[in-house]
C-alpha cells in the first residue's frame, strides 16, 4: 500500500506540472499579446480616404490664400487622389492634380503631379489636419505657408430642404431626397442623387442624377452643385456647405422656362434621425 500511494502522488505531481505548463501556454497567446508582425505599442495606419477641402495661407507677402478640393484614396498606407487648385491666376481650377503619398500613424504626406512645372507638397497631421504646403517650380515657385484640411462627408444625410430667394424677393421652398456617391469621379468630385419637389406653381417634382465636376449634381470639398433639370427649366445652384451644420449657402439661377430668375438659396441636409 505504501508503494502503491507513492505512485499516485508521483502521478498526481506529474499532471499538476502539466496544468501549468498549459497554463503558462495559454497566457502567451492570450488576446493581450500582440501576433507576429504587429509589434507591441506599434500605432495604426489611419484611413484619411474621402473628400477633402484644404484651405492654404501662404507666408510670402501678397500672394492670395489657396483651396485645393477633391478626393484622396488609400491603400494600406499608400494614398493617392484628385484635386482642384483655386485662388491664384497661376492655376487653372478645371485641371485635375494628381495626387501620391503616403501615411503613417500620425502624419500624411502628399505631392503633386506637375501642373504648368507647378508641383505642391502638403503635410498635415492625421489629429488636427493642420499642416504646410509648399510650391516648386512654375508660375508660383517658392510660394509656401500654412494649411489647413477638412475631410467632407455628406453620407449621413438622406433629406434636403431649402428656400429660394429671388432677386425681387420672390420665394420658394423646395424638399426632397438626398444620396452621396460611395465613390468619387475621375475628376475627384462625389456626385449626388435624390428628388425635389416644390411649393410654386413654376415646377413640379423632378429626380437629381449624378454628375461629375464641373457640372451637373456633385460634391468637391465643401463645393455643392445641384442642377435640377424640371418639366419648366432647370433649377441650377451652386454653394458652399458648412461641414458642421450641414447647411449649404449659395446662389441659384432658373433658365429655361417660364419662370427664368436669380436669386440666393440656404438649403439644409437632415438625417433619419434628425426631428
Amino acid at each position: 500500500m505504501s508503494r502503491l500511494a507513492t505512485i499516485l502522488a508521483l502521478s498526481v505531481a506529474v499532471l499538476l506540472s502539466g496544468c501549468g505548463a498549459s497554463n503558462s501556454r495559454n497566457s502567451a497567446n492570450s488576446p493581450s499579446t500582440p501576433s507576429p508582425g504587429q509589434p507591441s505599442g506599434t500605432p495604426s495606419t489611419p484611413n484619411i480616404a474621402g473628400n477633402w477641402q484644404f484651405n492654404a495661407t501662404s507666408n510670402i507677402p501678397g500672394n492670395p490664400p489657396l483651396t485645393f478640393a477633391g478626393n484622396i484614396g488609400q491603400t494600406n498606407s499608400e494614398v493617392s487622389g484628385a484635386l482642384h487648385a483655386d485662388g491664384s491666376s497661376c492655376f487653372n481650377q478645371l485641371t485635375i492634380m494628381g495626387l501620391t503619398g503616403a501615411v503613417t500613424a500620425g502624419s500624411t504626406s502628399l505631392t503633386s503631379t506637375p501642373l504648368n512645372g507647378q508641383v505642391v507638397t502638403f503635410t498635415f497631421s492625421n489629429t488636427t489636419f493642420t499642416g504646410t504646403y509648399k510650391i516648386n517650380g512654375g508660375c508660383d515657385a517658392g510660394d509656401q505657408g500654412s494649411v489647413t484640411g477638412a475631410n467632407v462627408s455628406l453620407a449621413n444625410a438622406d433629406g434636403w430642404s431649402g428656400t429660394f430667394t429671388s432677386s425681387a424677393q420672390k420665394a420658394f421652398n423646395a424638399a426632397g431626397n438626398f444620396a452621396q456617391s460611395t465613390s468619387a469621379s475621375p475628376e475627384g468630385s462625389l456626385g449626388i442623387t435624390g428628388t425635389a419637389t416644390f411649393d410654386t406653381p413654376c415646377f413640379s417634382a423632378a429626380t437629381i442624377s449624378a454628375g461629375s465636376y464641373p457640372t451637373g449634381n456633385f460634391i468637391l470639398g465643401t463645393l455643392v452643385s445641384l442642377q435640377i433639370e424640371t418639366d419648366n427649366g432647370t433649377v441650377a445652384f451652386l454653394g458652399t456647405v458648412n461641414p458642421l451644420t450641414e447647411i449649404i449657402s449659395g446662389t441659384y439661377n432658373v433658365v429655361g422656362g417660364t419662370c427664368d430668375q436669380t436669386g440666393t438659396a440656404v438649403l439644409a441636409l437632415g438625417g433619419q434621425w434628425d426631428y
